[in-house]
């Protein structure tokens, strides 16, 4: 089919009208709501945070703080024992956003933890700039004074629980003495810097200890709907 001049002019016109609105309504668009953050403060008393249900309720106060309280929250932590917990099974289905600019975290489970060869390759999005808190705001990295990348999650790099007898949860939670907790690097950057959620245990369970091994009892929450 051939066109006219006046036609093909048209055509051309029409097109970028309709990218122009595409483009306006795409920049209309409403972020995706907070579904993902690191908590901006701990307990304050050390990896001692009442169990998961303390954990899971810090997780909601901080997120109703910041208007998110309509979903329901859970701290990224495993367990271990006879009942041992899995933290990638408390956290939802996703996808999740993070809280600074609503950038996705994961599309899923699987996404977040590299179930695969090819999710491995790929990764999730989380590090520095993606790892907030509630508020918005950057948690202190490797350069910062005080650095505050440790993150409490009792985990192995898939999510799952320990079986191995050792203590990876500081007595799943409830312990700020003896004991250690796994913890991740909020600014993971792969190589040197460690995993999102397994990197190294602690130094102890005290607040004190996870002062010094470079964290401040801080830990991830998600949105389980």
């Amino acid at each position: 089919m051939k066109f006219s001049r006046q036609q093909r002019a048209s055509l051309v016109v029409a097109v970028a009208v309709a990218c122009t609105s595409y483009a306006t309504l795409a920049q209309q668009a409403p972020p995706e709501p907070m579904s993902f953050f690191v908590t901006s403060v701990g307990l304050g008393d050390g990896a001692n945070l009442g169990g998961l249900a303390g954990a899971d309720a810090h997780c909601q106060r901080l997120a109703t703080a910041a208007d998110r309280g309509d979903s329901t929250w859970r701290a990224y932590l495993s367990t271990q024992g006879p009942n041992a917990v899995n933290a990638r099974d408390r956290i939802g289905s996703g996808p999740w956003y993070s809280s600074g600019g609503r950038r996705r975290v994961a599309a899923d489970v699987a996404s977040l933890h590299g179930d695969t060869l090819e999710l491995a390759q790929l990764g999730n999005a989380l590090g520095k700039v993606i790892s907030m808190t509630e508020n918005g705001d950057r948690v202190n990295g490797v350069g910062d004074s005080p650095n505050q990348h440790d993150i409490l999650t009792g985990s192995q790099p898939n999510g799952r629980a320990y079986a191995d007898g050792a203590d990876h949860t500081c007595n799943n939670w409830t312990s700020n003495g003896d004991g250690t907790a796994q913890l991740g690097h909020s600014d993971k950057q792969g190589g040197g810097n460690g995993s999102w959620n397994s990197s190294h245990p602690s130094r102890g369970c005290g607040q004190e200890a996870l002062v010094a091994t470079g964290g401040a009892g801080l830990f991830y929450c998600f949105a389980a709907n």
